[in-house]
């Protein structure tokens, strides 16, 4: 039976068609393994997962592979990224008995949802042989299966648990999270560790942010040595902007070519808070190319942003991406061939697969000469057009609510540090003008349809696609990316009923997600029961709910000046802070949250009747410290707190500014208003 033909996620229309007899994940399934007194099989993976692919291409549609499975358990297949609960219980348990998780994920558990033997990838001929060995465990071995799964059960209990010790997140924690993040500096290419990298975004925010309070250089040379590596690498697409999920190696040449919405949303943010701080040329252009990614690639009509371009085209990692030095003399003549495989290191020996090259400039051209930087964008087009005729890597179109939250602030953000620094005297000022105008465009419907959409009866909702909304509930970092995006739009665009929307979610989460000691659930109260109620408090490919939370709870306290919801911030900050001075890697958005509530954060209203152009406004945005808020607008403009009872000054334009609710005289010139915020 096709159980998974009318899903909203991709990733289970991929599996709809195999000779497995699966099910979504759903109380009927259990049911069923029960009446037929087997165990479940939990399958879970995600459309642009290459791994993912690779099992189900050997095992899930290979016809005797699905009889065996048939025969034996009730399949369930589960979409990551639909329900990051049922994943985060089962890559608890996953990693509980083999020390390291990924995807794909197989469980096998009891018909009440306990798993008692957990793994990852499997070849076909071992993932047989594993499948009649659970099976005649579970008919001739049960009492030891059920004793496993018991254990299983407590080790994923202790390790989500909750009320743990509490510290005060303080500028010595801090201090000593940037210190140790700095030893564990990759000095040579950027970034911490080795291979395989990940882009680090979140801590990268962290450090700006850390680098503007403390005036530490050393914090935004790793940031801008990273980025530049990372930009000029093989993880970015240099033809048509937009960062791979990973690197292989450890010096950014290699990726592996899935392309995520909430990656490319982060590192808007780093790239555009780099470019706002510093003018960096390349920063600049790097924000303005990944925004355009988002707008023209995975932006959805109507809609919100689509999740994932996939690893794979047409089964082979990189097809659409890698080039030899004969395929670009072919597309671009000899001369701008050689040109292009010199600037782009693309040579014989390849340094992909197959003789194949991924694109990384050799050297920055930002600075060059006017004619190096014209021939390039021509040849950059050219190439783009070029690789436009190959087959192109499938979009996984599902809108996640919390990646589109991320993907809302991140382009809010861009729109005002472009704005800051619009210049019409600049080469490509016409590319910037347009990429702004398609970006806001699209950031604006995305936050309208999270807002008709995924908002039903007043809860979030997970997921969408085509325009309807999914079953799955809204999760933690739903709701905190969510709000924290609407308070974003809501400064970007002075709009109250974005500031007011945010409240309401923001209520929503603390009454349902709460647990005890200031810290939260990753799960609402009324939420499906898992065998493990989810609380995650670290920070991985994404925020944690928690983290995400936090932020939203300190923009809106700021913007609202109700100091109930700062005071959440506070404690549910203080559970993590034990975490975050010796593991910053995986505390870097709570960490970025926790210096803008050490810098105040500041609230910066200004008063005029032209918020576009206003030089108080652009000084604002230029010179706001960690975290601050900053809104602009006529006096008293409904649905905006901070312009409340903030009269002009003599008829001029006027900057309020407060830090933790204390507040300043009025300015009105720039000079003074530079100076409050220095």
């Amino acid at each position: 039976m096709n159980r998974l033909v009318d899903a909203t996620s991709p990733y289970l229309l991929q599996h709809a068609d195999n000779p497995v007899d699966w099910w979504p994940w759903s109380d009927e399934a259990f049911a069923e393994a029960k009446r037929r007194d087997v165990p479940v099989l939990i399958s879970v993976g995600y459309a642009a997962c290459h791994w993912c692919h690779v099992m189900a291409h050997e095992s899930f549609e290979n016809a005797q592979v699905g009889a065996l499975m048939n025969d034996n358990f009730v399949s369930i297949k589960v979409d990551r990224e639909e329900r990051p609960d049922v994943d985060a219980v089962y890559m608890t348990a996953t990693q509980a008995m083999t020390g390291q998780g990924g995807w794909p994920m197989t469980v096998f558990a009891t018909p009440d949802g306990t798993p008692f033997f957990c793994g990852t990838y499997f070849p076909r001929p071992n993932f047989v042989q594993l499948l009649r060995s659970v099976a005649t465990a579970w008919r001739e071995q049960r009492e030891a299966v059920l004793g496993q799964g018991a254990a299983v059960v407590e080790a994923i209990g202790g390790a989500q648990a909750v009320g743990g010790p509490t510290a005060p997140l303080d500028a010595p924690l801090l201090d000593a999270a940037a210190t140790k993040l700095a030893s564990e500096y990759d000095a040579t290419n950027g970034g911490f560790g080795g291979a395989p990298k990940f882009p680090p975004h979140m801590n990268l925010l962290f450090l700006l942010r850390h680098h503007q309070r403390t005036g530490d250089t050393g914090s935004l040379e790793i940031t801008r040595h990273t980025a530049e590596a990372m930009a000029r690498g093989g993880i970015y697409d240099q033809l048509a902007g937009g960062f791979a999920r990973y690197s292989v190696d450890a010096h950014w040449t290699v990726p592996h070519f899935e392309k995520m919405l909430y990656d490319n949303a982060l590192l808007l943010r780093v790239y555009t808070q780099l470019w706002r701080l510093t003018g960096d040329p390349l920063a600049r252009r790097v924000a303005r190319d990944t925004a355009r990614f988002l707008a023209d690639e995975l932006h959805r009509p109507g809609q919100g942003f689509a999740s994932a371009l996939d690893a794979d085209t047409e089964g082979v990692e990189g097809l659409t991406y890698a080039w030899t030095p004969a395929q670009l003399v072919e597309a671009l003549g000899e001369e701008d061939g050689r040109f292009a495989a010199d600037l782009f290191t693309v040579t014989e020996q390849g340094t992909f697969e197959h003789g194949m090259s991924v694109l990384k400039l050799a050297r920055d051209v930002d600075d060059a000469a006017p004619e190096v930087r014209a021939r390039w964008q021509q040849v950059v087009g050219r190439l783009l057009a070029a690789r436009d005729t190959r087959p192109q890597p499938a979009l996984d179109d599902k809108v996640v609510a919390a990646w589109n939250g991320l993907a809302i602030t991140a382009i809010a953000e861009f729109q005002q540090v472009a704005a800051v620094y619009a210049s019409p005297q600049d080469e490509d000022a016409n590319l910037m003008d347009g990429v702004t105008i398609v970006a806001d465009g699209a950031m604006r419907q995305a936050a309208e349809h999270l807002a008709t959409v995924h908002l039903v009866d007043g809860r979030l909702r997970r997921v969408s696609r085509d325009g309807k909304v999914g079953e799955p509930a809204g999760v933690l970092e739903d709701y905190g990316c969510v709000a924290e995006a609407f308070c974003a739009l809501h400064q970007l665009t002075g709009e109250g009923r974005w500031l007011t929307v945010a409240g309401d979610l923001l209520d929503t989460a603390l009454a349902h997600f709460a647990a005890p000691g200031g810290a939260f659930y990753d799960t609402a109260d009324d939420a499906e029961r898992l065998v493990a109620r989810p609380a995650d408090p670290t920070d991985n490919a994404t925020p944690s709910g928690r983290s995400a939370l936090i932020a939203g709870l300190v923009a809106y306290s700021a913007l609202t000046g109700e100091t109930r919801y700062r005071e959440a911030a506070e404690a549910a900050l203080g559970t993590v802070a034990p975490i975050v001075g010796k593991h910053p890697r995986f505390t870097g958005y709570a960490a970025m949250v926790g210096e803008a509530l050490l810098s105040g954060p500041y609230e910066i209203a200004v008063v005029t009747d032209d918020p576009a152009g206003d030089p108080l406004v652009t000084a604002a945005r230029r010179h706001a410290p960690p975290g601050a808020v900053v809104v602009a607008g006529r006096p008293d403009q409904p649905g905006v707190p901070l312009l409340a009872d903030r009269p002009l000054v003599e008829g001029r334009s006027a900057a309020y500014v407060c830090r933790g609710f204390v507040c300043q005289r009025p300015v009105t010139s720039v000079e003074d208003l530079v100076a409050e915020l220095g």
